[in-house]
């Protein structure tokens, strides 16, 4: 028989493990964590971790019998201010200023709250990212602007998901298409300068997942290979699916309103590339709803990740200015942890969305099967390639360098 104590620990962890894979921690960092919790709690416990399956085995010390708990999930969403919250509940659970039950209360009012952002603050965020892509893309002024104005268009889908769950499953392609129609129909009637198929990236940039790639490939490198392998298939999935609706918008576009010649006209200056890693990452603070005492410092992460590589490919190349770039944000995030006494992703996973090469993945996509260059990259695919490796091995020389003192 199982003692109310034990009973009343494995709930915790359970409760615990469910709500950060919620929050979008990887599995390499949420077994070892958890392993931590159990530790402390004095109880044995292993787990296996996946993005849509969560095995638990938690044991007493000394005796045979074992409880193993199995939930099927589906894979998290980045929650930087919920993963926050969670993390302070450990920490007062490791030092004796909340009990067990308050803890697992606390944790269910977490999982109940709302966005701290207002919808509007998350539409104008949705514009934002868009635009400031496109800015980063050297794109010209008319990009930026359509960009904005079409990731306005996105984000009206994305309320409409809330509200259906047909929708919900063909998001997708469905808002690549729209963009892709849309930015046709602007080309013809409105605006015959603008890139399209950059146009339609920018706008759909959100959903781009060059960063699950990364965190795919990290849990790889970590030994992780069921969860790894699962992270990298549902991230090409969604690649192809966001390239499907892309590419079959912009055929009824054609067919539509007809072809349109291009009229090309000067890209932004240099400067505005500082000005898009501002407006990206502050965009960034309210999708993925990090907490306004942590703003700062994640868009503090942005420009260390950027400057960093940019230094960095000056003197080794681009591929490997992303490890420069990488390293400086691993080492950004670990003092932020010893500061902040916070999880060091609340700021690392914002300098890593400057740095992943996620639209290079798309870029890369749309050469292989049209034939045509969306932006001129020369070796496109070693440098994808090199630059998802050298982020890898960026964070984990990082973290030889300066230790986390956080498992999250």
């Amino acid at each position: 028989m199982h003692s109310a104590s034990f009973i009343e620990k494995r709930r915790f962890i359970v409760k615990l493990g469910k709500m950060l894979h919620k929050f979008g921690t990887p599995a390499y960092r949420l077994e070892v964590h958890l392993l931590n919790v159990a530790e402390f709690l004095g109880i044995g416990a292993a787990f296996a971790i996946t993005p849509t399956v969560l095995t638990f085995v938690i044991w007493q010390p000394g005796e045979e019998n074992e409880y193993t708990h199995v939930a099927r999930v589906m894979p998290g969403e980045l929650d930087l201010g919920s993963l926050s919250r969670t993390d302070e509940i450990v920490d007062a659970v490791s030092n004796g200023s909340l009990t067990l039950e308050q803890a697992t209360a606390r944790l269910n009012e977490i999982a109940a709250m709302p966005n701290p952002y207002s919808r509007i603050f998350t539409f104008l965020a949705f514009g934002a990212a868009g635009g400031a892509f496109a800015m980063l893309m050297k794109a010209s002024w008319h990009d930026v602007f359509w960009a904005t104005l079409l990731s306005f268009l996105v984000y009206l889908f994305v309320l409409w998901a809330e509200k259906s769950r047909r929708v919900t499953n063909m998001l997708e392609p469905l808002v690549a298409m729209v963009s892709a129609f849309a930015a046709t129909a602007i080309a013809a009637y409105l605006d015959a300068s603008i890139q399209v198929p950059l146009v339609v990236l920018s706008a759909i940039i959100v959903f781009i997942p060059g960063l699950a790639l990364t965190l795919g490939l990290a849990e790889l490198a970590a030994r992780h290979l069921v969860s790894g392998t699962a992270r990298i298939m549902d991230a090409v999935m969604l690649l192809f699916k966001l390239y499907f609706g892309a590419f079959l918008g912009m055929a009824l576009g054609r067919l539509c309103f007809g072809e349109v010649a291009y009229q090309p006209i000067s890209a932004v200056p240099d400067w505005t590339a500082w000005l898009a890693i501002a407006t990206l990452c502050g965009s960034l603070v309210v999708v993925f709803r990090a907490r306004k005492k942590h703003a700062l410092w994640g868009i503090a992460s942005g420009f260390i990740a950027f400057g960093a590589s940019l230094i960095g490919g000056v003197y080794l190349g681009l591929a490997l200015g992303a490890f420069v770039g990488a390293f400086a944000v691993g080492v950004y995030g670990n003092i932020f942890t010893r500061l902040m006494n916070a999880p060091a992703s609340i700021v690392a996973l914002q300098g890593m969305i400057v740095l992943v090469p996620g639209s290079k993945t798309y870029i890369g996509l749309n050469s292989f099967i049209s034939g045509e260059q969306m932006a001129p990259v020369e070796q496109l695919g070693q440098q994808t390639f090199l630059i998802f490796m050298s982020l890898v091995a960026g964070f984990i020389f990082a973290n030889v360098a300066l230790p986390p003192k956080k498992s999250l």
